[in-house]
């Protein structure tokens, strides 16, 4: 009986998020005449109905309805509630500088250089939009370090930028292709949102997509990064899920769907941060 009690209390509650399908479980009065243990009983079927009716109709719901699975996350391990972290080191040999007059004086110490790309939930931005991932790379003495973080659940935003905000100091100089103008003013507006003290606003920054353009502008079809990779970098991406299939592949995961996509999107995130150092490259030594 204690089985059956479970059951009818976890089908209630999955009745409040299966609105379709809602089942009421009131009690049909008696009938006048009726003796008590029949009444008792008919209590009891009308109750074992309502649950036949209640998985009967939960099984035709679209799956956009159905109750949400629990997924195992595509990489990392958890370092705060609903928030994942992904470590990748890769074997880079360059230069210990860069020649880059626009930023102090040059050169400038690679190690500095912070490489930097969001995946949002949105790409027009606005007070709605947040970021689900953020990549960084890094070098230190002929290697690659690419840091990832993303979220499982919502809840772990605070925690994903505060980790982010550790890792920027006054030495730091950013790196970014349309982060002036799209990353760096969404992240300072949830940092300040989240009450997360940072030093973000007040480090230089390279943009490397208006050098770009100018080098590139009427030479190529257009100067996105991906365009840029394949014509002038020479990087050819495999299984490549494109940033504007991000949003869809975080929130169909959210809902219980496979990870496989947002798997994709872990790869294409650190690529991109990975483009960045060897764009930097590119462009000061042609």
């Amino acid at each position: 009986m204690s089985t059956v009690a479970e059951r009818l209390r976890q089908l209630r509650k999955d009745a409040l998020i299966l609105q379709e399908c809602s089942v009421s479980l009131a009690i049909i009065p008696a009938q006048a005449g009726l003796h008590r243990d029949d009444e008792q009983k008919r209590k009891k079927s009308d109750q074992l109905q309502a649950l036949r009716n209640l998985i009967r109709n939960r099984e035709r719901l679209p799956q956009s309805l159905q109750p949400r699975r629990t997924l195992t996350p595509p990489a990392g391990e958890e370092i705060a509630p609903g928030l994942y972290y992904v470590e990748t080191v890769l074997k880079y040999e360059a230069a210990e500088t860069l020649e880059w007059p626009a930023i102090d004086d040059a050169p400038i110490d690679r190690r500095r250089l912070l490489c930097f790309d969001t995946e949002t939930t949105g790409l027009a931005g606005g007070v709605g939009t947040r970021a689900f991932m953020i990549g960084v790379a890094a070098w230190l003495e002929g290697e690659l370090t690419v840091r990832q973080l993303y979220l499982t659940t919502i809840a772990g935003e605070r925690a994903m930028l505060q980790t982010f905000a550790g890792w920027l100091n006054p030495e730091t100089i950013l790196v970014s292709y349309n982060g002036k103008s799209y990353d760096a003013p969404l992240l300072k507006g949830r940092l300040r949102l989240n009450r997360v003290d940072h030093c973000l606003a007040a480090l230089p920054h390279i943009d490397w997509l208006h050098p770009t353009r100018r080098v590139y502008k009427g030479h190529l079809p257009n100067c996105k990064l991906a365009t840029i990779e394949r014509e002038v970098l020479r990087i050819i991406r495999e299984d490549d899920l494109p940033g504007s299939e991000a949003p869809a592949a975080w929130l169909a995961y959210l809902r219980g769907q496979s990870s496989r996509n947002l798997a994709r999107v872990l790869d294409h995130n650190k690529q991109d941060v990975i483009t960045l150092m060897r764009l930097g490259d590119h462009l000061t030594t042609r």
